[in-house]
């Protein structure tokens, strides 16, 4: 299978992204992106997915975080799908549900090149860590597109926006954990490909 690793630089106007990514880590991550509360949640995605993750981002943060939450998740996407490669043997398809105190969150994903995003968070609290909860859909809308992968995520109950978060991000790491598991012959799909 291989390393299953990748790496991407990123300048815009408004971002300038660096990420490396091993899918087969031991779950270290080192991000710096200037919105502590991305850097923990980046931080749980790369410890519970088992990934060794480094990220930097300078982002135009005197606006707000939305720019670099949506590049961040472009720019992760992109890497995970080029570490994962053809997908031959992979699991594809898998679920977690995390409480995290009062709060409770459950992911699926289908590693199916075919993006889409299913976002439930009617629960969310409409500003978390300083910002709109909006900035998380965008992240999470980008990080399947690029990944070529079907994410529904629902915020079944809880009152604390940042323990919401923590554990839709656990799930995340979760799912994509099992997802990329090589645990078969050929690619997990009766048409014969994936996409």
């Amino acid at each position: 299978m291989g390393e299953r690793t990748a790496r991407l630089t990123r300048t815009t106007k408004e971002t300038d992204i660096g990420v490396t990514l091993r899918l087969q880590g031991a779950g270290e991550c080192r991000i710096e992106t200037g919105y502590g509360f991305a850097d923990h949640m980046l931080t749980l995605l790369g410890f519970w997915a088992g990934f060794d993750l480094t990220l930097t981002c300078r982002g135009d943060l005197q606006v707000d975080a939305h720019h670099s939450l949506e590049d961040i998740g472009l720019c992760l996407g992109q890497v995970f799908a080029e570490a994962l490669g053809d997908k031959a043997g992979i699991a594809r398809v898998a679920s977690a549900r995390v409480p995290m105190d009062e709060a409770l969150a459950d992911v699926v994903v289908d590693l199916s090149g075919r993006p889409y995003l299913v976002y439930a968070d009617d629960v969310l609290p409409a500003v978390i860590a300083g910002e709109e909860k909006d900035v998380w859909r965008e992240f999470f809308k980008s990080f399947a597109q690029r990944a070529g992968m079907n994410l529904h995520i629902r915020y079944e109950y809880g009152k604390n926006g940042h323990h919401l978060l923590e554990a839709a991000f656990k799930a995340l790491g979760l799912a994509l954990r099992q997802a990329i598991v090589v645990c078969r012959a050929g690619v997990s799909s009766t048409k014969g490909s994936v996409d």
